[in-house]
């Protein structure tokens, strides 16, 4: 029996979990866009099925883009997924190279220290952080959430970012410094390009609890001109009457950027994900 033929039942198994996860983990967005579609009628009377002529309505989207802001909210999450991904990974990035380049003592403590970001969730500090933003003068503002979540981001991107710098070749950075170059050009031009698969991991794996986050926005950003996608599609829900409609269209809307930055880093997130696994 050949190498390949005692393997396919492996492949054959390791295909199958794949395709289950791929399916437990697309069957709820997959429905909320396809009730998102449907009439309130077609929604509760057949919720696993695709639209028909008869509970097509474009209802949701209707009341979403004329009753709520929903363009402005749109721009403010915009605003600070973009900025914080911006602080997080430069911040990140910049720290990962002095760790994984520069030996000094307490090198490793405070590669724990910020490891224990990770581990300790920002929302256990969450007073803490509103008595701050308020002596700063900065609640419902965007700068406090963008503050907030380059905090929250920044232990996950230099613990992974340090691991893959540490693979960039020693030579070539000495080659860089005897020709003259500063460590910032060597940073920015020789080091920065290498490490793009795993920039574009910690970008997507940052973005989505800031895209779809909840907590921070109802607390420290909660006026009508600060307002994000997942505050704003709060205005549908009632305490005695839920426009489920618009909810479901509201939520359709802000899985596009999340899908978009997906397609369009997709081939660097797997090589990030997937660096070092062979040498």
């Amino acid at each position: 029996m050949s190498i390949a033929t005692r393997s396919m039942p492996r492949t054959i198994g390791a295909h199958a979990i794949l395709l289950t996860y791929t399916a437990i983990a697309l069957f709820p967005v997959i429905l909320v866009i396809m009730n998102s579609f449907k009439s309130r009628a077609g929604i509760f009377g057949a919720p696993l099925t695709p639209p028909t002529p008869k509970t097509f309505d474009l209802i949701g989207y209707t009341t979403v883009i004329g009753q709520g802001d929903f363009i402005h909210y749109f721009q403010n999450s915009l605003v600070v997924t973009v900025g914080s991904l911006f602080f997080v990974l430069l911040f990140g990035a910049m720290a990962a190279f002095a760790l994984s380049e520069y030996r000094f003592r307490g090198n490793t403590m405070m590669g724990l220290y910020l490891a224990l970001g990770i581990m300790i969730p920002i929302r256990l500090a969450t007073v803490a952080i509103l008595q701050l933003m308020v002596a700063s003068g900065l609640v419902n503002t965007l700068t406090a959430l963008i503050l907030v979540y380059t905090a929250q981001g920044l232990p996950l991107a230099v613990f992974i970012l340090s691991e893959f710098m540490k693979q960039v070749s020693d030579d070539l950075k000495n080659a860089g410094r005897i020709d003259g170059l500063s460590e910032y050009t060597i940073f920015f031009r020789l080091v920065v390009p290498l490490v793009r698969p795993s920039m574009a991991t910690v970008a997507v794996f940052t973005m989505i609890p800031i895209w779809n986050d909840l907590w921070f926005p109802l607390i420290l950003a909660p006026s009508e001109e600060t307002k994000t996608v997942t505050l704003g599609a709060q205005l549908f829900l009632g305490q005695f009457v839920t426009n489920w409609n618009a909810i479901l269209a509201a939520l359709s809307l802000a899985i596009l950027p999340v899908l978009v930055l997906y397609v369009i880093f997709s081939r660097q997130l797997i090589r990030g994900i997937t660096s070092g696994a062979v040498k």
